[in-house]
């Protein structure tokens, strides 16, 4: 269910290293551009109101300033191809408004991206949604290592990017609400709000073109937003491509059942069921009590682990080495055949390609990815050929998780670039 723990951490091993190619000294936002003047009272009511909507943005924080060839720099040790880094790069963490899992009121961070243009021509935005992160740390806004790849890429080749935390993430409250596909959508869609007022601050002007992206856990937070955006219509942003990389779109049909016939690694597999539990019995009713889901001694650990305060070199020790040493007998029968609030998880989080996109739709993948079966994207073409759209799946070949994305963004960012 999303990016690789295992390879993940060779990474963020090298965060300090990678950090030590972010500058000092950023400047801040520009002042608003002066606006026509309006009475005090009015004045302040809708202030009050835009700070108190969805999507009203209450902080920007700079967090990096990269010239072209930092940016390069980065994408090298990351192993992404650099050949279309045309600028630098400044980044911000936004705190803005959105809701919970329930819709009540809160906040969430994420990182936009602006590129550094000599000239102040509009701007197409690419949503870029991050995959399986358990350390709020991790985050794009906060972690400089592999969470801002694949932001700083499309940046640098000329778009404006907003990669959100979710919830729980980041500087966000809370814990996690891990594959909650309805609340990450809400707080992306809201993540897209604060960036509109955001460019304006910097004196930028967005174009109102979007561009959909994600990796693993964001692949299906992509589609999942595309189909939320298409619903509604008539907001100020166009989607003109999606393009998600090796996300788990199929839970019930392909990821669960490749828990168990070999096609996701074992390390994965225990590391990513966990968290998914954990989190998803916050929201429906999977058990009463760890001991009815996982084994002596994990049951006593597994909710503290994933806590938001641990990092994958804490969780992973502290995990058996396979799906079945983790769980009871019983419940290991019940994940082959979900019923209850296991099923009613399953079926919440399901279902993100079930729509009839207007924009073109490229779905990439690996065959060679055991955390996230290429046949999720497989599945996810069925059920979008059903509704007469044809997305192709771009196959990068026999290589892991990880890597897919690094083969894949680059390519990604040359396809946003000649969608007109």
């Amino acid at each position: 269910m999303n990016s690789t723990p295992v390879h993940a951490r060779s990474m963020r091993r090298g965060g300090a290293a990678l950090a030590a190619l972010m500058l000092a000294g950023l400047a801040g936002f520009g002042a608003a551009p002066a606006a026509q003047a309006a009475p005090a009272a009015e004045t302040a009511t809708a202030q009050h109101a835009d700070r108190t909507a969805r999507g009203a943005l209450l902080k920007v924080t700079p967090v990096a300033d990269l010239s072209r060839a930092e940016v390069a720099a980065f994408l090298k040790k990351g192993k992404f191809d650099k050949a279309t880094v045309r600028y630098g790069v400044r980044a911000y963490r936004l705190t803005y408004r959105t809701v919970d899992t329930q819709g009540r009121p809160t906040t969430a961070t994420g990182l936009f991206v602006l590129p550094r243009t000599p000239e102040h021509r509009a701007l197409g935005l690419v949503s870029d949604s991050h995959g399986t992160m358990v350390h709020r740390s991790y985050a794009p806004s906060v972690g400089e290592d592999f969470g801002r790849l694949s932001p700083y890429l499309h940046a640098a080749a000329g778009k404006a990017v907003a990669a959100a935390d979710y919830l729980g993430l980041g500087k966000g409250p809370g814990r996690h609400p891990y594959m909650d596909t309805r609340s990450a959508v809400t707080a992306s869609e809201d993540m897209l709000r604060a960036s509109r007022t955001a460019a304006r601050r910097e004196g930028r002007t967005l174009s109102g073109d979007l561009y959909l992206t994600g990796f693993s856990q964001g692949g299906q937070v992509a589609m999942a937003l595309g189909r939320e955006l298409d619903r509604k219509k008539g907001g100020p942003f166009t989607v003109r491509a999606v393009a998600p990389v090796s996300g788990p779109y199929d839970l019930s049909g392909e990821e669960l059942p490749a828990l168990f016939d070999g096609r996701v690694n074992d390390t994965s597999g225990v590391f990513y069921l966990s968290y998914f539990l954990v989190a998803q019995n916050r929201l429906h009713p999977i058990y009463k009590d760890p001991s009815e889901v996982f084994r002596a001694p994990y049951a006593d650990r597994v909710e503290k682990l994933f806590d938001g305060e641990h990092t994958e070199e804490e969780v992973l020790p502290a995990l058996p080495g396979s799906v079945k040493e983790l769980l009871t007998p019983a419940f290991y029968e019940r994940v082959q055949h979900p019923d209850g609030g296991l099923k009613e998880a399953l079926a919440a989080n399901d279902g993100s390609c079930d729509w009839k996109p207007a924009a073109p739709v490229r779905l990439y993948a690996a065959r060679g990815d055991t955390d996230v079966p290429i046949q999720n994207a497989r599945s996810c073409a069925t059920a979008l050929a059903a509704h007469g759209v044809r997305a192709p799946v771009v196959d990068q070949g026999g290589v892991p998780h990880m890597e897919s994305v690094a083969k894949a963004a680059p390519k990604i960012a040359r396809w946003f670039a000649a969608v007109r």
